[in-house]
């Protein structure tokens, strides 16, 4: 047993990814003690990391942050399931390496072995994650295509106008949803601005208006 848990926390490298995997089951635990059952898309959804860096250039293309989560597959399954199946496959591999490279002689240098161990976790989960989607889509998962957008209101997280892409936060039902955007006529919407959507275009794109309100009419 002390040999174990020895393994479990000792170097710092398997320490960290125990915590962290830990972290999971104990939200699994308390997903299913609360009455929720495995309510695996609980409340998140692809919107919570659909931040800045997931965003397309100004002509239109899909950015490399839209391309590295689109690999892992991120928005055709719940979140939490990559999340944790990430985790989950990244400390066997810690442990693994800890046990073949002899991190225990690396002191706190072990934790450099998670950069390669992230980038080697990263190109597993898509072909893990494959089966998975399959599994989704036949129980009727369709992730954020599940949800119309059109005619809800946001507020823009940054500035765009021409053909700018930018980001828009939606709030349905307190659980929140970043977009990417773009200005339907091509004028300047300023950062911070309520807007509507209007229309859905290419590459989950969708082109917004300033919301016309009695507090903002000039």
């Amino acid at each position: 047993m002390a040999e174990l848990l020895n393994l479990l926390f000792y170097p710092l490298s398997n320490g960290i990814m125990t915590v962290l995997t830990g972290m999971s089951l104990l939200y699994w635990v308390f997903m299913f003690f609360s009455g929720d059952g495995f309510d695996t898309d609980a409340e998140f959804h692809m919107g919570d990391v659909s931040d800045g860096d997931v965003n397309t250039d100004g002509d239109g293309e899909v950015s490399f942050g839209s391309k590295v989560l689109e690999f892992i597959n991120i928005g055709k399954m719940p979140l939490m399931v990559i999340v944790t199946l990430f985790k989950f496959i990244g400390w066997i591999l810690t442990l693994l390496s800890s046990i073949f490279l002899g991190l225990a002689n690396w002191g706190i240098k072990s934790v450099l072995i998670l950069l390669p161990v992230f980038a080697i976790t990263f190109v597993i989960m898509h072909y893990v994650t494959k089966p998975l989607v399959k599994m989704y889509k036949n129980l009727g998962y369709n992730g954020e295509e599940s949800i119309d957008f059109l005619g809800r209101t946001g507020t823009l997280k940054s500035t765009i106008e021409n053909n700018k892409i930018g980001i828009l936060e939606v709030t349905i039902q307190k659980d929140v949803f970043r977009l990417n955007v773009k200005s339907q006529t091509g004028n300047r919407i300023e950062y911070g601005a309520e807007v509507m959507i209007i229309k859905a275009v290419e590459n989950n794109i969708y082109e917004v208006q300033p919301n016309i309100t009695l507090h903002n009419i000039n």
